[in-house]
């Protein structure tokens, strides 16, 4: 028998989704909840000719410890950084603000990046590209690690749809400042190691000798990262395991479209 996922370790706690949204004097149904883990719910919904994605961050406390103010700023934070690519091709844009937790914003046609898919021939170059765009504007995804990050456009193209932990340090906050230049840095190298994984394992005929052996060579940063948390992620792990089972061929909190929390029943 499955297990449930307990409530506590949702975004949304006992509360469910709304059946419907108003948006900018449309009406959007509710079909489909796509992820939902401890900080966000995302899910699609649909009007007669348009689709939408509510993205809600955390609302629900955790150990009578209250986080709705996480799902606040995580929500005003991936506006912002949404708003700040509204001209990049690949990037949904921001439609709008949803109660104090949560953004709409366009919906990607298309599927999740699959390990072992051959996409297209220029869809890393067309990647690569989205990325070094990103970069120039002082930010970095940081988020590349998994196939699942990147979405696959009905025309073949490369997407990216969740910036909730992406790099950007205003100016007026230090951004410029030598230790935040250098830390954007490393994480923009890292995405770039990254992109070169993500080709490895969907296009690795791409690859010369040299670039296929540099992708196995993570940068020194990279490794200390891993040394310094792998403790604390097998103990995560080993807990989640029991709580919460990762699905076949999934990442946690990924809602597949046979489960019950899809129809929007209950979170």
């Amino acid at each position: 028998m499955r297990k449930t996922v307990p409530s506590s370790l949702t975004a949304l706690g006992k509360e469910s989704l709304p059946p419907s949204v108003e948006v900018r004097g449309r009406t959007y149904l509710h079909r489909q909840t796509f992820k939902n883990d401890f900080f966000a719910v995302t899910a699609l919904y649909q009007s007669e000719n348009d689709k939408i994605i509510l993205k809600l961050g955390r609302r629900a406390s955790f150990l009578f410890l209250p986080l709705r103010w996480v799902g606040r700023v995580l929500a005003a934070r991936e506006q912002s950084l949404l708003q700040r690519l509204d001209d990049v091709e690949g990037v949904p844009r921001f439609i709008d603000r949803w109660g104090a937790t949560g953004i709409i914003r366009e919906y990607v046609e298309g599927h999740t990046l699959a390990r072992g898919e051959r996409v297209r021939d220029d869809f890393h170059a067309l990647l690569r590209a989205l990325v070094k765009v990103l970069h120039s504007r002082r930010m970095a995804y940081v988020d590349l690690e998994k196939c699942e990050n990147v979405i696959v456009g009905e025309d073949g193209r490369p997407h990216l749809i969740d910036f909730q932990i992406s790099w950007y340090l205003p100016r007026r906050w230090g951004g410029e400042l030598w230790p935040a230049r250098k830390l954007r840095k490393w994480l923009q190298t890292g995405d770039l190691y990254h992109l070169l994984k993500l080709q490895r394992r969907t296009r690795p005929d791409q690859l010369s000798p040299d670039a296929l052996a540099s992708s196995y060579r993570k940068p020194w940063y990279v490794r200390l990262h891993w040394t310094v948390t792998w403790p604390f992620t097998q103990v995560r792990r080993a807990i989640l395991h029991h709580v919460d089972p990762r699905r076949p061929g999934r990442e946690r909190g990924r809602v597949a479209p046979g489960d019950k929390q899809a129809k929007g029943v209950a979170l």
